[in-house]
């Protein structure tokens, strides 16, 4: 795909406001969580709507400056490890699919602040890709504390079922809470690896607060100031 080519996709897509798009998709993915648990085929219906979710984030990839490419090569083996995990019930298929997913949501994410950083105008896509970015980093996390607690079962202590592991849902909450810095400690991080990630969870909500936040919230009273 020539530049050219990769132009006229990135304006296309720009006036649709994908950001938008995925940040509402991820919203109500936790509204299906909720909807769908313990409905029969619940799951599957949660799993074909991540796919979905999946193709948002590669798509909002080709918009930002980050290599599209590589967003392919992560998303396909992912839809492929899915596939066969649904197909022949085997979990160890899904944590390597959770594993890329994971990568692949970090890597939308480094596409998004790229994107948000890139000039010094701030637009109604980079303020809705503040939030997909945000979302994009909790889901990430969550995946590797789900790959965490597959290969480690005794990486955390706490949950609703203490002698059972963790949820994703559960997961998912341990790692809004520290990337936003709240910090319920309904669930605590027990092995070295767990202790690690959660670190570097809340070294990244920090930094992301700090960094990208901050200075889109400088450039749009900067904007307005001017407007004046």
């Amino acid at each position: 795909m020539n530049v050219n080519n990769v132009s006229v996709i990135q304006s296309t897509l720009a006036r649709y406001n994908p950001s938008a798009f995925l940040l509402a998709a991820k919203l109500l993915s936790l509204v299906l969580y909720v909807a769908l648990d313990g409905v029969p085929g619940g799951s599957l219906l949660l799993g074909i709507f991540g796919i979905l979710i999946l193709l948002l984030v590669v798509l909002v990839v080709i918009r930002s400056p980050a290599i599209s490419w590589i967003a392919w090569v992560i998303a396909v083996p992912v839809f492929v490890l899915t596939l066969f995990s649904w197909l022949y019930g085997n979990p160890a298929l899904l944590v390597w699919a959770a594993l890329l997913e994971g990568i692949l949501y970090f890597y939308g994410a480094g596409g998004l602040i790229v994107y948000m950083l890139g000039d010094e105008r701030v637009t109604i896509d980079e303020l809705f890709a503040v939030g997909a970015t945000f979302t994009l980093l909790a889901w990430g996390f969550a995946y590797m504390y789900m790959v965490c607690q597959a290969w480690s079962p005794a990486s955390f202590s706490g949950g609703t079922n203490p002698k059972e592991p963790l949820s994703f849902v559960e997961l998912l909450s341990l790692s809004f809470t520290n990337l936003s810095a709240t910090g319920l400690s309904d669930i605590v991080p027990v092995a070295p690896a767990s202790r690690v990630l959660v670190m570097l969870e809340q070294f990244a909500g920090v930094g992301y607060i700090a960094v990208v936040v901050s200075r889109l919230i400088g450039l749009t009273l900067s904007q307005r100031g001017d407007r004046n």
